[in-house]
């Protein structure tokens, strides 16, 4: 009996939705599903590594109200814009909530906050990207 092919969210490695083009994202970098972020994670895949080789990488500054969470907003949020190289399709984008750099108690003895440099988490749209490979098997199923 054949298996399903397998959905981007289960997918050991990942390719640009739109060309096809392998991306080199590994499962084996997600952060686990549960894992809370500042910016959200509602329909993308968060890796703590990505290879920099197969993408674009676009800043992008924007001055209006924006926000966050319940309890923060601000005016400017900056953040970069994630484009495959193959094809200039948005991916995603990078942000700088991931887990701190640093351990203890952050700058000034005041806890964790934004002044402790976090990792950045590549956050990719779960659209934008498919499971590398479920093209060429579903062009051998069809043969």
């Amino acid at each position: 009996m054949a298996q399903p092919p397998a959905t981007p969210a289960m997918a050991a490695a990942y390719g640009c939705a739109a060309c096809g083009a392998d991306l080199n994202l590994s499962a084996s970098h997600l952060y686990p599903a549960g894992t809370y972020f500042e910016a959200g994670n509602k329909g993308t895949l968060s890796f703590s590594w990505v290879d920099e080789s197969r993408l674009r990488f676009a800043a992008e500054d924007r001055i209006r109200p924006f926000f966050e969470t319940l309890d923060y907003w601000g005016i400017q949020r900056k953040r970069t814009r994630v484009n495959c190289d193959a094809c200039g399709k948005l991916l995603g984008h990078v942000y700088d909530d991931g887990p701190p750099l640093m351990e203890g108690t952050g700058q000034l003895g005041m806890g964790p906050s934004q002044v402790v440099p976090r990792r950045p988490r590549y956050r990719i749209k779960i659209k934008a990207v498919t499971a590398a490979g479920s093209s060429a098997s579903a062009a051998a199923a069809a043969r």
